[in-house]
């Protein structure tokens, strides 16, 4: 396939982990920065496919106000951009700790990529989705005009190297976001969906991690399945 002169994908794999069971917060975040440390003393990229247990996180551009339910649930302050959001079981998170410098120094091209690798993985599972301006994330379109998201996308950039990333709604517990306001959209027309409620039967995280290594190699360039 040609490729544009600029591109994020590369010809060397990606490393790809992914983790059974669920993943602390703090853990993970442990881990991510742990990772960015080796890839920016040139070791090998890396993406990380995880689940946490339930709880909330409150990116850089995050409202007091838009914690409806402060007890509910853990709260974690996230260097990543972005408001509140939920993470929780039946939630396939994808942190990627890419280096951009070896790739396209352009962040808003990454962020562009992202989506598209997202919503590759939605179109490999049979579901269309799309981008909305103005919006963070991946919609798909609802009844009667309402538009649903099914994936967040938070990421944050260091010294060119990426970390955090993107979470799929593949089959959570949905009553969960009533903690908060995600990604501080308050409009009713705009909710939270995942796979399950779009009627996909007994959707799996592993049929969602096949997708989403699918499409990244679409995106990004091939991976090599590594324990973490």
């Amino acid at each position: 396939m040609d490729r544009p002169a600029k591109s994020n994908w590369r010809p060397h794999p990606v490393l790809w982990h992914r983790s059974d069971g669920l993943v602390s917060y703090p853990d993970a975040e442990a881990v991510m920065e742990e990772m960015v440390a080796d890839i920016r003393d040139g070791g090998e990229e890396r993406v990380w496919l995880l689940e946490h247990p339930p709880l909330y996180t409150a990116g850089t551009s995050a409202k007091p106000t838009d914690l409806v339910d402060p007890g509910r649930f853990p709260v974690f302050p996230s260097p990543r951009g972005g408001q509140y959001t939920y993470h929780g079981p039946g939630q396939r998170v994808a942190y990627l700790m890419l280096d951009l410098s070896r790739r396209e120094k352009d962040v808003r091209r990454f962020v562009q990529d992202v989506e598209a690798w997202i919503i590759g993985a939605l179109a490999h599972l049979g579901v269309a989705s799309s981008i909305k301006p103005g919006r963070v994330g991946v919609w798909v379109d609802g009844p009667g005009g309402c538009e649903d998201k099914i994936a967040a996308i938070g990421i944050r950039v260091r010294r060119w190297v990426t970390f955090h990333g993107a979470a799929l709604n593949v089959r959570p517990d949905l009553s969960h976001f009533g903690g908060i306001v995600p990604c501080g959209i308050s409009d009713e027309r705009f909710g939270v969906t995942s796979l399950a409620a779009l009627g996909m039967a007994a959707p799996s995280v592993e049929a969602a991690d096949d997708a989403l290594r699918s499409s990244f190699e679409e995106v990004f360039g091939p991976v090599q399945e590594v324990s973490l």
